[in-house]
């Protein structure tokens, strides 16, 4: 069979996977398609830069089962499955090749993503991210399926709130602003949290990172208490050509100005990307 065959074979396989997940859409231009993080969804995790970014792109940011408006899954998350849902979101919208912007999870879609469908993904931006679970996070994710299980919604937003906020950030609240952002970040969860920390604690992009081919962009928190700074290295090593963006005391969600440095370094990627729309 020739490549050419191979990728419409490849195609037809990705185009039924889209299935129901909600997907977020906005913008025209170059495609980029939104990979978010675990318990997250794209206005919780891009929700600062999509308007500029939508200003000269086209943003397609499908929810993972559970999140935004796509239904709780029915068995474990599969890794391979979630990628061709993605990429079927953006293929289906006319979109042939588009750059993946990944967080936290986000970023071993991203990585996949790239290596599964490399016809498609043009560019890679990497935050927070991980090729594999670190004990630290492997503990977390068990954790948040630990009391998600017993059905403690208070517990795992104090959890994800006290991991995914600078040692600045904290340090900054009174008690009662840090209750009150805890009761946001309780209100605010995803019934798909569990499923997302399911996943987080078994995918492992370790053997894809060699053959990514396309720019890449990593860009580590380095006051991230949840995914630790060394995963980002990881995977800025084993990336060839990578660029690693270090952004000192930065937590798992950027604050505004980390956010502003994140949206300067990734135009700069995505200026060297030619990513046309159909």
């Amino acid at each position: 069979m020739t490549s050419d065959a191979l990728r419409a074979t490849s195609d037809l396989a990705v185009l039924g996977r889209e299935s129901d997940l909600d997907v977020y859409v906005q913008g025209t231009g170059p495609a980029l398609l939104l990979a978010h993080g675990a318990g997250g969804g794209i206005v919780e995790n891009f929700g600062p830069v999509l308007d500029d970014l939508a200003r000269d792109h086209s943003i397609v940011g499908p929810h993972y089962p559970g999140s935004g408006g796509s239904p709780v899954a029915t068995g474990p998350l599969d890794l391979d499955v979630l990628v061709d849902q993605l990429v079927a979101a953006a293929v289906s919208r006319g979109h042939e090749t588009f750059a993946v912007l990944g967080e936290s999870l986000g970023t071993t879609v991203a990585v996949r993503a790239a290596t599964r469908h490399p016809h498609r993904v043009t560019g890679l931006v990497l935050t927070a991210g991980f090729p594999v679970a670190d004990p630290v996070l492997a503990f977390g994710a068990q954790l948040v399926r630990t009391l998600g299980a017993a059905g403690d919604r208070d517990a795992v937003a104090r959890f994800a709130f006290l991991a995914c906020a600078s040692e600045s950030q904290l340090n900054a609240l009174s008690t009662q602003e840090i209750d009150a952002a805890v009761a946001q970040v309780r209100d605010g969860m995803p019934p798909g949290l569990p499923d997302h920390f399911d996943l987080v604690s078994r995918v492992d992009v370790r053997a894809d990172l060699a053959r990514i081919q396309v720019p890449a962009l990593v860009v580590a928190p380095l006051a991230d208490r949840l995914v630790l700074p060394d995963s980002s290295r990881r995977l800025a090593a084993g990336i060839p050509g990578a660029t690693l963006l270090e952004l000192p005391g930065a937590g798992h969600i950027l604050d505004a100005d980390n956010r502003a440095t994140w949206l300067h370094h990734t135009r700069e990627l995505l200026a060297t990307v030619h990513s046309p729309t159909m």
